[in-house]
């Protein structure tokens, strides 16, 4: 496997806390889309923290094992040495956002990072492009709608050329056609520029179609991890985990279940109704 990153034997707790992490042994395969679920409380944000350097050198707290990213320890590195390396868009978004305009607020990081100007605006350019903000750059940030202002904190990341992002669930304040809609845009950047994507989230329906690999975390322990195709009936006799689950897994798993017949991992509506139909169930089964 040609991992990005890599997690060994790693253990976390905040000042003053219980463990948040334990035991996390995970790897984080080039050019993947990978995805992590779990309840509530499972420590997912901690672990994409974790994954970026802010936990725990920034963040403070105890722990034990390791992290690399492309191949070195996140022991002793700066949070922004690594934030050329793996880039994170937490939840609140908002909170990343710093500057009066969009242009601003993409060069910053990027000067910030000692970017010639003349380099730091032509990235600039390409980013606001690459997210569907082209010429907003004298925009200022209260002229923007939530969703472009989410769309320019993910151009600040995309403007240094991270090979890794991590999303903290990028769509958890977004009506049904502004999730698809940004699933659609991180599949293009993912494709055009083979970035290597982990993203928490809870409404799997908007990146069913997209989705490569799947880690499944519960009280701080990493239950699952794999390829989809290897994961997700495992994940199905967890009763906890199972919810998580799009509908549409949840239901082949329970028809492999109950007939002893192998499904394909359904993308969508239309190709399980095809393959059910195929198999002879339920001739009048639609989409």
């Amino acid at each position: 496997m040609n991992s990005v990153i890599s997690v060994s034997d790693f253990y976390f707790n905040y000042l003053r806390s219980d463990l948040v992490l334990k035991n996390v042994n995970i790897e984080i395969e080039k050019g993947s889309f990978t995805v992590i679920i779990g309840p509530s409380g499972a420590g997912k944000t901690t672990l994409c923290k974790a994954l970026t350097g802010i936990v725990p050198f920034y963040s403070g707290g105890d722990y034990a094992g390791e992290i690399k990213v492309l191949g070195e320890s996140t022991k002793g590195k700066k949070v922004s040495d690594l934030a050329m390396k793996v880039g994170l868009m937490l939840e609140d978004y908002e909170s990343q956002l710093v500057s009066l305009t969009a242009g601003e607020e993409v060069a910053f990081s990027l000067l910030n990072h000692g970017f010639p100007p003349e380099e730091a605006e032509e990235r600039t350019r390409l980013a606001l492009e690459d997210v569907g903000l082209p010429g907003r750059e004298s925009y200022q940030l209260d002229e923007l709608s939530g969703g472009q202002r989410q769309r320019l904190a993910l151009a600040s990341l995309l403007a240094v050329h991270p090979e890794i992002i991590v999303l903290d669930e990028p769509v958890s304040a977004m009506d049904p056609d502004g999730g698809e809609s940004l699933y659609k845009l991180l599949d293009k950047i993912h494709k055009e520029h083979g970035t290597t994507f982990i993203v928490v989230e809870h409404r799997l329906e908007f990146v069913l179609p997209y989705m490569t690999d799947l880690i499944a975390v519960k009280n701080g322990e990493i239950m699952a991890q794999g390829h989809c195709e290897d994961v997700v009936s495992h994940i199905y006799e967890d009763k906890e985990l199972r919810p998580l689950l799009p509908d549409l897994w949840q239901i082949k798993c329970n028809l492999e279940k109950g007939t002893a017949q192998k499904f394909s991992l359904w993308r969508s509506a239309d190709e399980a109704v095809k393959e059910l139909q195929s198999k002879g169930f339920g001739r009048g089964v639609r989409a």
